[in-house]
């Protein structure tokens, strides 16, 4: 019997925990000190935003939220190394990536206030809205990547899904068209170890999941998504090959959910503390400051002031938020039909004589 077929998927990774260099052979991006603390000090915001966010739902001022803590990193490389007229396909919380792209926090606010209005976001118009739907948003990248291929525009489909969406259907879908066409389509894995409440261990067998490319015909590669230098590097690399015609790729950003799944979530009751604990001692913001700090980039008294600024950022952005006027009752017509269907009308009318009558 003899070996159709061998395959190696590499691990990529530039900083260890403790912010240590790993590799000598650094990329452009790590080279960029000014740039590096600019993307350090967008990972922040997001972490403030972040927490202020999941306030506002314990409080009663939003609906059920998805907090992105201990994503910032993978969020921040993936907006950050996508130029304006690329199409970004996402999940439901990738903020810093959108947050790079021009969608504004009052908007994310919006969106998780239950007001669809949030989804009409100030990002490039060409992006896709959230996707809650697991993993139906890389067909819509697949889609995407096939126009741009077709039209010959150099332009490059990037989309987001976690580790179990990466067991759906839709995703194999999304990479098996990718492959066998050789669509620019970057699809970046989250591996955030749970599915919710299920451990990356019960819902696939595969050693690692960027290697679900494989039989698709694409590139794959696996990558510390802590590590802000390795996951720039990768998307660099990536959108670069896709751009020139080289075809799509599969990266796998290993990290870890240090929040629960969603605010109507309560982790407490399936993860054990230790690996929680764990996972902290691995968290992006940490390792990226003690990088910076190591070559006198950036100092304690830099993060207490920037972290001050970004409180008072987003707290403008909350006061938006919550100052927003609330659309009335028939505005749930709105966004369903490009022209509504005669009978739907008819109630939309109804609901607006209601509405009317109250006031």
């Amino acid at each position: 019997m003899s070996i159709a077929a061998t395959f190696e998927i590499e691990f990529l990774q530039y900083l260890d925990a403790d912010g240590k260099l790993v590799r000598d052979d650094l990329p452009a991006i790590a080279r960029d000190i000014r740039q590096l603390v600019d993307l350090y000090k967008q990972m922040l915001f997001v972490r403030v935003f972040d927490g202020k966010a999941v306030a506002l739902q314990r409080t009663g001022k939003l609906g059920t939220y998805a907090s992105c803590l201990g994503h910032e990193a993978a969020h921040v490389a993936i907006g950050s190394a996508m130029q304006e007229d690329d199409v970004f396909a996402p999940m439901y919380r990738e903020y810093g990536a959108q947050f790079h792209r021009g969608v504004k926090p009052r908007e994310v606010l919006l969106y998780w206030g239950g007001d669809e209005r949030g989804s009409n976001f100030s990002g490039p118009a060409h992006d896709f809205a959230w996707c809650v739907p697991i993993a139906t948003q890389c067909l819509h990248a697949a889609g995407s990547a096939l126009a741009f291929k077709v039209r010959k525009e150099p332009r490059v489909a990037v989309t987001v899904v976690g580790d179990g969406g990466s067991s759906k259907g839709d995703f194999y879908g999304a990479i098996n068209v990718a492959g066998a066409m050789q669509l620019p389509l970057v699809a970046v894995i989250v591996n955030n170890q749970w599915a919710i409440s299920v451990p990356r261990t019960m819902q696939t067998g595969a050693k690692t999941l960027a290697q679900k490319g494989i039989a698709a015909g694409l590139e794959c590669l696996q990558v510390d998504g802590n590590d802000l230098v390795a996951m720039r590097a990768a998307m660099d690399h990536a959108i670069k090959r896709a751009r020139h015609g080289h075809g799509g790729m599969v990266i796998e950003a290993v990290t870890y959910r240090l929040s629960d799944h969603t605010t109507a979530d309560d982790a407490r009751r399936y993860r054990p503390d230790d690996e929680v604990k764990a996972a902290w001692q691995r968290e992006p913001l940490k390792r990226m400051k003690a990088y910076l700090m190591s070559l006198n980039a950036w100092t304690e008294k830099e993060d207490e002031d920037w972290k001050a600024e970004c409180a008072a950022k987003v707290d403008i952005e909350v006061n938006a938020y919550l100052e927003t006027k609330s659309q009335p009752t028939a505005a749930m017509f709105d966004y369903t039909w490009a022209e509504l269907p005669s009978d739907l009308a008819a109630q939309r009318e109804a609901v607006l004589r209601e509405d009317t009558r109250h006031a």
